[in-house]
């Protein structure tokens, strides 16, 4: 029973951590998470948090792969898409959230392994399952002749991956009009990538 005690305190002490720094980037955005609030707040030393998260960016990584997971668990729960558009429709509350903030897409592109930078398992996972659900989709939608089937649906399904970044990346680099969001800067990626070959 007391060998439980330490490891009980310590996971106490990580849910506290999360949700102090998710209480601040709730308020402040997550550019504004510091490390001396969140310890201040949480009333543990800095060292504390540093033995739960590597550093910071580890702490933003378990709170932003939470946030993607939800997402994700959203567009899984709505089915398979009927349409290209309808694909995008299911992409635009994620494509939102993480064009929020820069820091959102810096810690998910060096977190997802893609960069060789940094991993993190649950982006990583974030990761693997957004392609596989991509994957699944088009795979029935090329059974239904609603998008190109002359390439399989997993290399279909990275490339909407790589559109996604790309439109995230010019989205933080570039100006861009009130009516645009990143969802409608990806349609006419997503249209000439899968639309059905005549």
């Amino acid at each position: 029973m007391k060998s439980r005690a330490p490891q009980q305190r310590r996971l106490q002490t990580r849910a506290k951590l999360l949700e102090v720094a998710g209480q601040i980037v709730t308020t402040q955005g997550y550019s504004a998470l510091r490390v001396d609030e969140v310890v201040e707040q949480a009333g543990v030393a800095k060292g504390t948090l540093f033995s739960h998260f590597k550093d910071k960016d580890g702490l933003l990584a378990v709170l932003i792969g939470a946030q993607v997971m939800g997402h994700l668990d959203q567009m899984e729960a709505q089915g398979v898409p009927h349409s290209i558009e309808d694909i995008t429709r299911r992409l635009e509350p994620l494509l939102s959230f993480i064009a929020t903030d820069r820091v959102i897409f810096d810690v998910l592109l060096r977190y997802s392994g893609s960069t060789g930078a940094k991993v993190d398992e649950v982006i990583t996972a974030g990761f693997i399952r957004q392609i596989t659900l991509f994957a699944s989709w088009l795979s029935e939608m090329q059974q239904m002749g609603l998008v190109r089937t002359d390439t399989s649906a997993e290399l279909l399904a990275e490339g909407i991956q790589a559109f996604l970044n790309h439109v995230l990346a010019l989205w933080f680099c570039m100006e861009h009009s009130n009516e645009e969001t990143p969802a409608t800067a990806l349609e006419p990626f997503l249209q000439t990538w899968l639309r059905p070959v005549n």
